[in-house]
């Protein structure tokens, strides 16, 4: 089942992209404005640059065993039952996640473009095309990503070229006021969606890919376009909005597609910046249903994941409707118990596995001198 599934270094690049972006672009910019104020945007690149310390554990730790899962490498490492236990926990995330990004989508949709459909219909259309997608395979996934990035870039520079003459430098000033602190503290947001829940990728990188050794550079350079994206779209919601309109709007970059006014003629195009965001989501929310079936499968040794897609795609959708009563609840969990997880599956278990694998290496050694 694994030796199979191949895809490019580039299409790799691809998927890290969106990954990175994901849920980022539209909610990531109220969060950091909320505790950097007109700074976010350093907050931004202050994150971003964090990141990449992620990323390299990451590259890490699959250098060791490059044709394993992340599943495989924890029951390599932690043996077979503990291993287990481990990647049932990182299962779980990735469909809680999974099912959160559900959540976030049909809000999003509800709120702003089709008040009168309601939230399961849209949860419902949405898990439909990502278990025929998970079906379909990896390489079906990456290959739509690669045709699907020009649109996304397409009407990512439409949007930044039509909001230039809203920027007011004005907004942003005076920078650093807020001092390192607030900002090093807001940046965590953006370090936990953008690269350490990236842990899931290690369900492909590099056992997946054609190209180990591009692999690396390609998991690099798509989290730095993902994270450059991020740093613009904030930049642009305090340049244009303002620290405090952007902290109390709960999809701000939304908002800020609705400033767009070229000579009273290109306005209220907000439905580029819906466009763009929807096939962000899309393709995270792919990849963490995708890192949950096929983890599943690994666990319990079964030969094939695509039976289990379906009944889990039903107990996603029914999840993502009960996860949060509302936004603020799910603000609240975001902020306490859900960065919490994510830093324990995605710092604490690799810091972890390296651990005990140098311990384990340490220990052959000296059975093998005496």
């Amino acid at each position: 089942m694994m030796q199979n599934i191949k895809i490019s270094s580039y299409q790799f690049l691809v998927l890290v992209t969106f990954f990175s972006m994901g849920t980022s672009i539209l909610i990531i910019p109220s969060v950091l404005a909320e505790g950097a104020k007109q700074d976010a945007w350093i907050a931004a690149i202050v994150g971003t640059i964090i990141g990449l310390i992620v990323i390299w554990l990451f590259c890490f730790i699959a250098q060791w065993f490059p044709n394993l899962t992340f599943i495989q490498i924890n029951e390599k490492i932690l043996g077979k039952w503990i291993g287990k236990a481990v990647s049932l926990l990182f299962v779980f995330m990735s469909f809680i996640y999974a099912a959160s990004l559900l959540f976030y989508s049909g809000t999003f949709l509800n709120i702003h473009l089709m008040p009168n459909t309601p939230m399961t219909a849209l949860n419902i259309l949405l898990a439909l095309v990502i278990v025929i997608g998970v079906r379909l395979g990896l390489e079906t996934i990456a290959r739509s990503a690669e045709i699907f990035i020009f649109f996304f870039f397409a009407l990512f520079i439409l949007l930044f070229l039509f909001i230039l003459p809203e920027i007011k430098l004005e907004n942003i000033q005076p920078i650093f006021e807020v001092g390192p602190r607030p900002i090093l503290q807001s940046s965590l947001s953006l370090i936990e969606v953008t690269s350490v829940t990236t842990v899931v990728l290690l369900m492909i990188f590099p056992a997946c890919i054609n190209n180990i050794k591009q692999a690396k550079k390609s998991f690099y350079i798509g989290y730095l376009v993902g994270g450059f994206v991020i740093i613009i779209l904030t930049f642009l919601s305090i340049a244009v909005l303002g620290a405090y309109s952007t902290a109390a709007e709960y999809h701000p970059s939304y908002e800020l597609a609705k400033r767009i006014n070229i000579g009273n003629f290109i306005q209220r195009i907000e439905a580029l910046m819906a466009g763009i965001w929807i096939l962000a989501l899309f393709f995270k929310t792919i990849l963490y249903f995708y890192a949950a079936v096929f983890g599943m499968a690994q666990i319990f040794n079964l030969k094939d994941y695509k039976p289990l897609t379906i009944p889990l795609g039903t107990i996603v959708v029914v999840l993502s409707l009960v996860i949060y009563p509302n936004v603020i609840y799910q603000e609240k969990w975001n902020a306490t118990i859900g960065i919490f997880y994510s830093f324990a599956i995605g710092i604490v278990l690799p810091l972890l596995l390296i651990v005990v694998n140098a311990l384990r290496k340490t220990h052959l050694k000296k059975g093998k001198s005496e």
